[in-house]
């Protein structure tokens, strides 16, 4: 016998496990984002150094040290990010957001751990990004290791409830 509440369909996803292209869409926004930054922060640091020094200064030229800025660059970018509000300039687009297994926000441990083993998912062939696909709880493989959850963090009826006092308030005015 279903309950009143179990007939209604469910309009917010605030919690419920994101999925795939989700997850998908906001790493490609994000390593759009952060190319984007690295470029201008590399164009930047060129640009100071050729007004002080007089002299040009093109990371071609310095192809160790520019695959090392890099990707300290990206760490940052990740792990910064998440330990400090649980999600990147990507995942707030899609309205989603990494958690603790148990619900409560990350740590900085927690994204330190998930950053470093972000690219473990990627190097077995992108076999550690099954899980999300496979599993329940759509766990990839950095999650498991660092004991995060993606969760969708937008609720949908709110969003529309706060919509639609904005059409009330303009047609009114």
């Amino acid at each position: 016998m279903a309950t009143a509440a179990s007939s209604t369909p469910i309009e917010g996803r605030q919690g419920h496990y994101a999925g795939a292209v989700s997850r998908l869409v906001a790493f490609g926004a994000d390593v759009g984002a952060s190319w984007g930054l690295f470029t201008l922060g590399a164009a930047a640091l060129a640009f100071t150094v050729q007004l002080v020094s007089g002299t040009t200064v093109s990371l071609t030229n310095h192809q160790v040290l520019s695959l090392i800025a890099a990707v300290v660059w990206e760490f940052v970018y990740f792990a910064y990010q998440w330990s400090l509000s649980g999600k990147t300039v990507g995942m707030a687009l899609l309205g989603i957001r990494v958690v603790r297994t148990d619900g409560s926000p990350i740590g900085a441990r927690q994204a330190v751990v998930r950053t470093l083993t972000l690219p473990l998912s990627f190097l077995i062939l992108g076999l550690g990004f099954l899980g999300i696909l496979t599993n329940r709880d759509r766990h990839a493989l950095h999650d498991r290791l660092a004991g995060t959850a993606v969760v969708y963090s937008w609720d949908a009826r709110a969003a529309r409830l706060r919509w639609l006092a904005r059409q009330d308030g303009t047609a009114s005015t």
